[in-house]
């Protein structure tokens, strides 16, 4: 029988809260579960790792994938305390969980001063007006990757 959601959502909470007092970093814990268990536990360690990829979707992702040795989180939900920033978006979409649920939102989080609206912005942005310069380079020679990559026999599709 599998738990309830609740005490999912409550261990990503505690992480977020126990870890960040501990001094790993900001204020955000996530787990992932398969089967009614828990199977990986993440929480934000950006600033006592220095990473700022660090974040506790990608580190719980990280994390369960090792675990199921996979990289995809087929029949997996997703418990974080906040609801996912951009990059930890994109992480989610690429591993697949079954469901997501968060606690805060996008706004809460803002409203202590991590807001990710800007990066949203610049998303929609065309590439020259990004506050961070982008610029395409040898493309022709970086083709020969992907050139390689479809002759590629027996390569696992993801």
């Amino acid at each position: 029988m599998e738990a309830p959601r609740d005490e999912f959502m409550r261990e990503a909470i505690r992480l977020s809260i126990e870890k960040m007092q501990a001094g790993h970093g900001g204020p955000f814990g996530a787990v992932v579960v398969k089967d009614g268990r828990v199977i990986a536990r993440g929480f934000n360690q950006v600033t006592s790792t220095n990473d700022p990829t660090c974040h506790a979707e990608v580190d719980a992702i990280r994390k369960a994938c090792q675990a199921l040795g996979t990289f995809q989180l087929d029949d997996c939900d997703l418990y974080t305390s906040c609801e996912p920033c951009p990059m930890c978006l994109g992480a989610i979409y690429w591993a697949r969980p079954r469901r997501v649920f968060y606690g805060n939102t996008k706004a809460d989080a803002a409203a202590v001063g991590f807001d990710d609206q800007f990066i949203y912005e610049e998303l929609d942005k065309p590439l020259p007006a990004r506050q961070i310069p982008m610029q395409e380079l040898l493309r022709d020679e970086a083709l020969a990757g992907f050139e390689a990559w479809t002759k590629k026999e027996g390569k696992t599709e993801y």
